[in-house]
């Protein structure tokens, strides 16, 4: 039995939930959100707590905790959000928000754009190298956050490039750290 799947959801009292036909949606005053429910999973709401209960345990059990973690995290969005910053590293790289639209300058011929969902809110620092992406959906926010940052992922050897606030970068030693021989 899964030990995280029991735990019972803390519905905030800013958050209203509900519960029909195997979707549960939940409003709160970053927007609504949906999500529908797998075959085996049935959810109550019982004194401001949403349960979650799995059908058949020993062939579900996989989606008992997934179940149960992508319930909260959309409760959580709808009341508080979801927060990913990514920095750019690297001399001459900087973006910029634009129309509904990121432009950056990373080192290509070309300035690279990138439309902003709309459900997504863009914060870009005063230098043009942090950028804050905030949203109600933790989903959303992370694969757009995993899109702006795979237009230049950060190099092993400089660090240059696009990362998450507090990531850590392994860094490989270059051709002359190495110990190579180089030309003679």
């Amino acid at each position: 039995m899964s030990r995280l799947g029991r735990q019972p959801i803390a519905v905030p009292s800013k958050v209203e939930v509900q519960i029909e036909d195997r979707v549960v949606r939940a409003k709160g005053p970053l927007g609504e959100l949906s999500e529908a429910l797998p075959e085996a999973a049935r959810v109550e709401l019982k004194d401001g707590k949403l349960l979650v209960f799995i059908d058949n345990l020993e062939k579900n059990s996989a989606i008992y905790g997934t179940t149960r973690m992508r319930l909260a995290n959309m409760i959580h969005g709808v009341a508080e959000g979801f927060t990913k910053s990514l920095h750019i590293v690297g001399v001459g790289y900087r973006g910029r928000l634009e129309g509904g639209k990121l432009i950056f300058q990373m080192g290509f011929s070309h300035p690279v754009e990138v439309e902003v969902p709309k459900d997504l809110k863009v914060v870009v620092g005063p230098k043009m190298i942090t950028f804050d992406i905030s949203g109600a959906s933790k989903e959303q926010v992370g694969s757009f956050a995993a899109r702006v940052r795979g237009l230049r992922p950060p190099e092993p050897y400089k660090a240059t490039g696009l990362q998450y606030v507090g990531e850590h970068i392994f860094r490989k030693a270059g051709k002359a750290a190495a110990g190579g021989e180089g030309k003679k």
